[in-house]
C-alpha cells in the first residue's frame, strides 16, 4: 500500500509539473495578447475618428468650430456646420488653381480702371474688383500710407460684395414676413436661412437680429488689424483676413502658440470664402450676440450702424479683450474708415448699371 501511495503521489507531481511547464507559453502568449490589444485601442480609434471627420478637400481647409469647446452655454444648442458653411464650401472650391498677381500687375489694374479711393470717399462707388489672393509683394512697400490703401483697395470690394448678398437677403426676408401668405419657394428659402444662420428653433425674430451686415469700416479695420495691413503669414499663406480659429481640420499652427494648444488659423482657398466665413461668424456665435443685439438696436431706433458703438461689443474676438477694442477704434479713425460705410458696388455689366 505505501508503494502505491508513494507512485500515485510521484506520478501527480509529475503531472502537476508538466502542466505547469505547458502553461507558460500560453500564460505569457495571452498576456502578450492582451497588452496589445490595449496598445493598439487608441490608434484604433484615432484613425476611425479622424477618418469620419474629414469628408472632402473643402471641408478639411474650412472646418470650422462655431460652437467650440471653450462654449459650454446650453442657450446656444451645438450648431451644424454643413449647414453653416455649405455656400463657403461651394465658394472655395470654385477656384483651386488661383493664379497670385504680382503688386505691379493689380496696381496698373486699378489705373486702367481708374480705382481711386479718393474718388471712392467722394462718389461712394467702388469698381468691381475682386482679387483671389493677395500680392506678395505688398510686404515690400515700405510707405505706409500707400500700403495701407493698397490692402483696402483690394479688400474693400470682397466686403462690399458680402454685405450687398447680406443686404438682398435681408429685403427678401422682411418681404417674406409682411406678408400673410408664403409660397413653397419662399418657405423653403426660409428654411435654408434657418440653417444658415444656425437657427433649429425657426425663430423668425432671431433671424432678422442675424441676417444683417457689418459695417465696412468696422471690417475693413479688423482685417487691418489681423493681417498686419495684408503682411502676416496667415493672409499670404492662407488667405485669412480676420484670424479665425478652427480646432479641427487644415490651418495654419500659430509659431508662438504652445504644444497643447489645439487651435489653429483657419485657412481658404480664396479671399472672398474669408470674407464670407468672417461674416457667418460675427452672425451666428455665441460670443457676439451682444454685438447683433446692438445693432439691431440701432436698426430699431433708426440710426445707422456706427463701427465705433459696434466695435466696443467685440472685446470677445481677440484674447487682449478691451485693448482689442480700442486698438480697432484707434484704425477705423486714424484711416477715416467710416468714409466707407456707404460706398456701393458698381455692377460688374453694363445692364445692371440701371439698377444703382
Amino acid at each position: 500500500m505505501k508503494k502505491i501511495f508513494k507512485k500515485n503521489k510521484i506520478d501527480t507531481l509529475r503531472m502537476i509539473k508538466d502542466n505547469n511547464l505547458q502553461s507558460l507559453p500560453r500564460m505569457f502568449l495571452s498576456c502578450l495578447i492582451v497588452i496589445s490589444f490595449f496598445y493598439s485601442l487608441p490608434i484604433i480609434v484615432n484613425f476611425t475618428n479622424n477618418s469620419a471627420g474629414i469628408e472632402n478637400n473643402s471641408k478639411a481647409i474650412l472646418a470650422y468650430t462655431l460652437n467650440n469647446q471653450t462654449n459650454n452655454n446650453s442657450k446656444f444648442p451645438k450648431l451644424n456646420e454643413d449647414d453653416l458653411l455649405i455656400d463657403i464650401y461651394s465658394l472655395n472650391d470654385q477656384e483651386t488653381d488661383t493664379v497670385r498677381l504680382e503688386a505691379s500687375t493689380i496696381k496698373q489694374l486699378f489705373e486702367e480702371t481708374d480705382y481711386k479711393l479718393d474718388d471712392v470717399r467722394k462718389n461712394k462707388l467702388v469698381k468691381p474688383i475682386a482679387l483671389t489672393l493677395l500680392p506678395a509683394e505688398i510686404r515690400m512697400i515700405e510707405n505706409i500710407k500707400k500700403r495701407k490703401e493698397f490692402f483696402i483697395q483690394i479688400v474693400l470690394p470682397l466686403i462690399l460684395e458680402e454685405n450687398k448678398k447680406i443686404k438682398l437677403d435681408r429685403k427678401r426676408l422682411f418681404n417674406i414676413i409682411n406678408k400673410s401668405n408664403n409660397s413653397k419657394l419662399e418657405k423653403n428659402w426660409l428654411e435654408k436661412k434657418y440653417k444658415q444662420y444656425g437657427i433649429p428653433s425657426k425663430d423668425l425674430s432671431i433671424l432678422k437680429i442675424r441676417m444683417d451686415i457689418v459695417p465696412v469700416s468696422l471690417a475693413l479695420a479688423q482685417a487691418a488689424k489681423e493681417t498686419g495691413w495684408g503682411t502676416s503669414r496667415f493672409a499670404q499663406q492662407g488667405n485669412a483676413l480676420f484670424g479665425q480659429w478652427t480646432w479641427s481640420g487644415e490651418g495654419l499652427k500659430p509659431k508662438d502658440a504652445e504644444k497643447s494648444e489645439g487651435h489653429k488659423v483657419m485657412k481658404f482657398n480664396v479671399l472672398q470664402a474669408s470674407v464670407r466665413a468672417y461674416q457667418r461668424n460675427i452672425n451666428t456665435h455665441s460670443s457676439y450676440e451682444d454685438f447683433r443685439l446692438a445693432r439691431a438696436k440701432l436698426r430699431d431706433l433708426g440710426q445707422p450702424l456706427d463701427s465705433m458703438i459696434l466695435s466696443s461689443y467685440l472685446d470677445k474676438y481677440a484674447e487682449t479683450g478691451n485693448e482689442y477694442v480700442k486698438v480697432l477704434q484707434k484704425i477705423i479713425q486714424q484711416n477715416n474708415l467710416k468714409d466707407f460705410d456707404d460706398a456701393k458696388l458698381l455692377p460688374s455689366s453694363i445692364e445692371l448699371e440701371s439698377l444703382i
